[in-house]
């Protein structure tokens, strides 16, 4: 993010693909929920700290709002925001987006339009990124 993105070099951009079930989908719009507070990256952090399996329970509502709680989010706001779905929408347009694009996995990043599939080391992106902005 300091290399490239903060400097304007290349535009960093996150898209939920929430494929693994309704359990992904809540998760990604109660991230989306706490990004209203300012607090997506620690959410999103959360989540993947407390993850416990496809659909096993461990993205059920109740769980979402503790995390919430536990990250120190106003709950009641946070509570009517899940409550209401108005990310649905947004979340839907990601995943179809990725689709479109050939996503089958995450991570997977877009760099000019080609697909990186995986965790790559910052050397790893380093190397692609160096070699796009020199064309």
């Amino acid at each position: 993010m300091e290399t490239y993105a903060g400097t304007g070099l290349v535009r960093y951009e996150f898209n939920d693909f929430a494929f693994i079930g309704q359990e992904s989908l809540r998760a990604a719009e109660a991230a989306t929920c706490a990004r209203e507070q300012d607090a997506f990256w620690p959410y999103h952090d959360t989540l993947f700290l407390n993850q416990a399996g496809e659909n096993a329970g461990a993205f059920a509502d109740e769980n979402l709002r503790t995390f919430a709680a536990a990250l120190g989010l106003d709950e009641d706001d946070f509570r009517t925001c899940l409550g209401s779905n108005r990310y649905r929408g947004e979340i839907n347009e990601g995943i179809n987006e990725a689709r479109d694009l050939g996503v089958q996995s995450t991570p997977t990043f877009a760099i000019n339009g080609e697909l990186v599939e995986g965790g790559l080391s910052f050397e790893q992106f380093q190397s692609i990124i160096e070699q796009e902005l020199s064309q």
